[in-house]
C-alpha cells in the first residue's frame, strides 16, 4: 500500500466520522506520575500505577480509533498535542468545571450545540470494554433515549442519551457506589436501556486476578 493510499483511506475514514450524528465523549487523565490511579498506587506503588494506566490507555485507543463516530478525548489537566490520541481521529478538549457532573454535563452541552444526535461518555481505562460494546451502545440511542453500563463498584462506565438531560449529572457523589442507583431514579420516567455490567479498574483487587496484568504484579507477588 503506497503512502498516498493510506492518506486517502484516512482521509475517508475521518470524514465519515466528522459527517456521523454520534459522538463519543473519552474523559482521560493525564498519565502522570502519582495523579492517576492513585487507589492502585495505594497498593502497587505510583511506577506501577501509571504503567497500568497507560496500558488501559492504549487499549481505549484502540478500541475506539476504528469506530465510526466522531470522537473528542476531554483531558483532566490541559491538552497534549503529541500523544496516543492521534489528532487526525481524536478532537481534543479539557475538561471545565469544579466536579465530573460538571465537567460532563459541559461536553454533552457543547456536543449537542454542535449538531449530534446520539452522544456516549466513557473513562479512559476500561479493559472490560470493546469496539462492538460501543457500537451496540449508539445502536441503542436509536431505539432509547438513554443508555446506561452499570459498573460492579456501583457506578457507571458508559453514559449515553439523544438529549441532554441536566438532572444526570448534579446530587452525585461522585466516585461512590450511589452514582448508578441515583442515576437510574434520574431516569425512571425515561426510556432507558441497561446495559451488560462490567468491572472497572480502581483497585488491587480488580486486577489482581486478571491474566494481562500479571507482569505489572510481579513485585506484589515475589
Amino acid at each position: 500500500m503506497t503512502p498516498n493510499t493510506k492518506q486517502k483511506e484516512a482521509a475517508t475514514v475521518n470524514y465519515t466520522n466528522i459527517a456521523s450524528k454520534n459522538l463519543l465523549l473519552i474523559f482521560t487523565r493525564n498519565p502522570e506520575l502519582g495523579k492517576c490511579k492513585t487507589r492502585l498506587a495505594a497498593t502497587l506503588g505510583n511506577q506501577t500505577a501509571l504503567d497500568i494506566y497507560e496500558f488501559l490507555l492504549d487499549h481505549t485507543v484502540e478500541i475506539t480509533e476504528n469506530l465510526i463516530a466522531a470522537k473528542q478525548v476531554w483531558y483532566s489537566e490541559e491538552i497534549w498535542e503529541d500523544d496516543i490520541w492521534d489528532s487526525n481521529i481524536f478532537d481534543k478538549k479539557l475538561q471545565q468545571g469544579e466536579d465530573l457532573g460538571i465537567r460532563m454535563a459541559k461536553a454533552f452541552q457543547e456536543g449537542f450545540t454542535a449538531g449530534y444526535e446520539r452522544i456516549i461518555v466513557i473513562g479512559s481505562d476500561m479493559l472490560d470494554l470493546n469496539q462492538n460494546d460501543l457500537q451496540n451502545a449508539f445502536s441503542e440511542l436509536k431505539k432509547n433515549d438513554f443508555v446506561i453500563g452499570p459498573a460492579e463498584d456501583g457506578g457507571y462506565y458508559l453514559l449515553g442519551m439523544n438529549r441532554f438531560k441536566p438532572e444526570l449529572f448534579v446530587k452525585k457523589n461522585w466516585g461512590k457506589e450511589t452514582v448508578l442507583a441515583d442515576t437510574l431514579n434520574d431516569l425512571k420516567n425515561e426510556k432507558y436501556h441497561i446495559l451488560e455490567e462490567r468491572n472497572d479498574v480502581d483497585l488491587y483487587e480488580d486486577i489482581k486476578d486478571i491474566e494481562v496484568f500479571q507482569p505489572y504484579l510481579k513485585h506484589i507477588k515475589a
